[in-house]
């Protein structure tokens, strides 16, 4: 019924609290379905949002509602990175590899695909921060950086991760 400066500030809170509702789903659903991987996606997830925050305040760049939407496509399109992969581990040890090369090659044939989604999804938030103004330009800027961010974070990050916890060792089974 009044429209004035808190509703903008209300608005930005009910945004942050989808945020941070939606990426405690998506830390419980991954932790449950895939295990000790879900845990290691759940820590890549965590640091992907830090880290696009971080970047974000470098640029100075103001919270608003379509920032908060492109926060949240890119924890979407980064927990999807970790889905494919841990997807292509688990059909590599269907196919009867060991648990080293399963992961291998699943980090490896997963990359073509994730490296196909997020230029795509780069060269529309490239084409939106071009052509588009106000606040469409928020949501592509923090949809690229978030991109950016979750390419690091979703493969290079879990690879890392998962080479600290796996390497070197003799394993008979993987928890995926």
């Amino acid at each position: 019924r009044v429209i004035g400066p808190s509703l903008g500030q209300l608005n930005i809170e009910k945004g942050l609290l989808s945020v941070l509702l939606g990426l405690g789903l998506v830390l419980v659903a991954a932790a449950i379905y895939y295990k000790l991987f879900g845990l290691v996606a759940d820590i890549a997830l965590v640091f992907n949002l830090i880290l696009l925050v971080a970047v974000l305040s470098l640029f100075q760049a103001t919270l608003t509602m379509p920032g908060i939407a492109g926060i949240v496509l890119t924890l979407g399109m980064a927990i999807d990175a970790n889905v494919l992969i841990c997807e292509r581990i688990r059909e590599e040890m269907r196919n009867g590899s060991t648990p080293l090369a399963s992961i291998r090659a699943g980090y490896e044939k997963a990359w073509a695909t994730i490296l196909d989604a997020n230029v795509t999804h780069l060269l529309a938030a490239t084409g939106l921060m071009i052509f588009a103004s106000g606040s469409i330009r928020g949501f592509a800027i923090t949809l690229g950086v978030g991109i950016l961010t979750s390419m690091f974070t979703s493969v290079t990050a879990t690879h890392a991760i998962t080479a600290l916890i796996h390497g070197g060792r003799k394993l008979k089974t993987l928890s995926v």
